[in-house]
């Protein structure tokens, strides 16, 4: 609240001799302002909302003991991704790993667009095994490229001995260190 100072002990008239009335000085009291700031400050607080945090859906299929129970894929509709070091890619199409080809992560893209192309969309399933020695890096840019090329059906699993054993191979080949 504001206040005047209205201690003034002389009349009010004008003219020679009068003694000019004395300037009235005003004091601002604060204290309300700041309540009401901090008041917006907490209500501003609690009614926005927080970022939540995001994460990628994952659907996982039923864990089962019987072998006959297991998903299934058409050897036709596969594309096996295989991550090693240094960033190398290696791929294979169908059940077939002694077909490996090396690739990089700028030339993946036309891979897995190509076999989009080539397979029935209910068919196609991209199948991503990292090895020991590829980088947690490496696994997020090929679950970006699943995101980007908008494929449906993607599993991340183990990568087998042979496999591994070929991606070795490959890389001893190509003097991948």
């Amino acid at each position: 609240m504001a206040s005047l100072d209205t201690e003034s002990g002389g009349s009010h008239k004008k003219g020679p001799g009068v003694k000019k009335a004395k300037k009235l000085s005003t004091r601002v009291d604060m204290t309300p302002m700041v309540d009401l700031g901090f008041l917006l400050i907490t209500f501003f607080i609690f009614s926005t909302t927080m970022a939540q945090p995001t994460a990628m859906q994952l659907i996982m299929p039923k864990d089962t003991e019987k072998l006959e129970e297991q998903t299934k894929v058409k050897a036709s509709g596969a594309l096996t991704i295989m991550l090693g070091k240094s960033d190398g890619v290696y791929y294979y199409e169908g059940d077939d790993p002694t077909k490996i080809q090396a690739t990089d992560y700028k030339k993946v893209r036309e891979v897995i667009i190509n076999k989009k192309k080539s397979t029935k969309p209910e068919d196609f399933v991209v199948v991503i095994k990292p090895n020991n020695e590829s980088t947690y890096k490496n696994v997020v840019a090929i679950l970006d490229e699943m995101t980007i090329n908008e494929v449906k059906k993607y599993a991340l699993v183990p990568i087998s001995p042979v496999e591994n054993e070929l991606v070795k191979a490959t890389e001893l080949a190509n003097n991948i260190q």
